[in-house]
């Protein structure tokens, strides 16, 4: 019987606790980022994206785990980054839960020439690599460079505010 210890659970700080509730009223955009691995399609529904530089084209993110579709995601050769609006709600929720549908012919998803998956109803998609990593306790920051950019038609725009998504209007009268 081994009697080595177990890692202890993480337990959050009182500083850690006013992070999430001073981001909780934090809008931020919402994405979702597609791999192509050897087993299949994976994704993940993200709202840490950024963009970092124009030369070269790079973005950063994070994913809170090295495992699932965060782990294949780390680890593939090339990802899309999808940014996207209202109506694709649905679809950045499911997207967010382990286990539901994702990549269902009625979800409107293809594949590049790249072999990566593409929701071709996206505001804009941007398929890149990785450049560097950055593992902060359980999450991992990615730099990405961006090796292509596919612009969608605009809608409205999709944020992620106290653990919901919201759309807002385009203009004045919405």
């Amino acid at each position: 019987m081994s009697t080595q210890p177990h890692p202890a659970a993480p337990v959050p700080s009182e500083v850690g606790e006013g992070l999430k509730a001073a981001f909780r009223a934090h809008p931020a955009g919402v994405a979702i980022i597609t791999a192509m691995t050897p087993a299949g399609p994976v994704g993940l529904t993200a709202s840490s994206v950024a963009s970092v530089a124009v030369d070269p084209a790079a973005i950063v993110f994070s994913v809170t785990r090295a495992t699932g579709s965060a782990g294949s995601i780390l680890n593939a050769e090339s990802f899309v980054v999808h940014l996207i609006d209202d109506e694709h709600s649905a679809l950045a929720q499911s997207f967010a839960v382990s286990g539901a549908d994702r990549f269902t012919p009625e979800q409107g998803w293809s594949t590049l020439p790249t072999g990566e998956p593409y929701l071709a109803e996206a505001r804009a998609a941007m398929r890149g690599h990785t450049m560097s990593t950055v593992a902060v306790g359980s999450s991992t920051v990615v730099v990405a460079e961006i090796d292509e950019v596919l612009l969608g038609r605009p809608g409205r725009p999709l944020v992620y505010l106290d653990r919901r998504f919201h759309s807002l209007p385009t203009d004045q009268n919405d």
